[in-house]
């Protein structure tokens, strides 16, 4: 009578499970009298929907020590396992990223991605987790954060939207933070580029709009970038020699940018305010700031202290 008990055990077990991807009840129940092998299954059962850390050690060891049977025990309890596990990156990736375990956030994220390529938490999540490990000197993730960010702006944009914007405040604040990820990233390899989202981020109505690096990477951007280009290209070409239409006219070009680089700069100062944090900062920038100024006002920094003040009453001067 015992045996018979014995049998029947796990097929009274797997009779109450039901399969996690379809919700339909395990097939006819094999037959067995190893009491390891009940002990162990009962214990996946008994905590399957309560405690599924429990579940999942349980579905491990049953199929560590199982795995020759084959059956349709396997068969379920390896479905089960893959799809725990699957939710459990899900669950960890952001706690990794604020741990800023990056080698191991950018792992996870790969195999979450590799099951659902179209997974838009973590596109976000390591797209941003790629500026903080490169704000940190680690640029290892560029590549990688840059294709997440960029591939989470484009779902963003044509409507999607993750099942929860934590960390950000919502849509806007998110794409702000992604455009601003992709600027940082690639200010050192494609600053054109890098105005372009970052003069993005800044019109979206969040923190990024009132943050002063923000305003001092455009300025960087447009230094690094159209100055440098166009300020080359006059010293090659009308240097040295008498003014002409041409040279008036590439000069003028040339100011409109020096223009925006002395408006990014007054941006970032302002913003920063009297924040301790930001003073060695804010005296680099206003140095920076007040060269340009002075060669737009004939050597002259009168006003610039005004300048400054009344930088953010006006609207973020496009790209020219």
């Amino acid at each position: 009578m015992k045996l018979l008990v014995k049998r029947l055990a796990l097929a009274a077990f797997l009779a109450l499970s039901v399969v996690a991807i379809g919700a339909r009840s395990m097939a006819v129940a094999q037959e067995t009298d190893d009491p390891v092998k009940i002990e162990i299954y009962k214990r996946f059962v008994d905590n399957r929907l309560s405690k599924p850390d429990l579940a999942y050690r349980a579905a491990r060891d049953y199929l560590q020590k199982y795995a020759k049977d084959k059956d349709q025990y396997i068969d379920y309890l390896t479905k089960w396992v893959m799809f725990y596990e699957r939710d459990e990156r899900k669950r960890n990736l952001p706690e990794l990223i604020n741990q800023k375990n990056f080698a191991e956030a950018f792992s996870t994220g790969a195999k979450i991605l590799a099951d659902e390529p179209n997974y838009l938490r973590a596109q976000i999540d390591l797209g941003y987790a790629g500026y903080l490990a490169a704000s940190a000197k680690n640029e290892t993730y560029n590549a990688d954060a840059l294709r997440y960010a960029r591939s989470a702006i484009q779902a963003l944009e044509s409507g999607k939207a993750p099942a929860d914007w934590a960390p950000f405040k919502g849509k806007d604040d998110t794409l702000a933070y992604l455009n601003y990820a992709v600027g940082f990233l690639i200010l050192k390899t494609n600053p054109d580029q890098a105005l372009d989202a970052l003069l993005k981020a800044a019109q979206y109505d969040s923190d990024i709009k009132k943050t002063p690096s923000t305003y001092y990477f455009i300025g960087v951007a447009y230094e690094s970038g159209p100055y440098k280009t166009l300020s080359a290209a006059y010293q090659t070409q009308y240097a040295g020699k008498p003014e002409t239409p041409d040279s008036k006219a590439a000069l003028e070009k040339l100011n409109v940018v020096i223009d925006r680089i002395i408006d990014a700069y007054a941006r970032a100062i302002a913003t920063a305010g009297t924040d301790p944090k930001t003073e060695q900062s804010r005296k680099e920038w206003l140095e920076h700031l007040r060269n340009y100024y002075k060669f737009r006002h004939e050597g002259s920094d009168t006003g610039i202290n005004e300048f400054i003040a009344a930088s953010l009453q006006k609207p973020l001067p496009p790209k020219p």
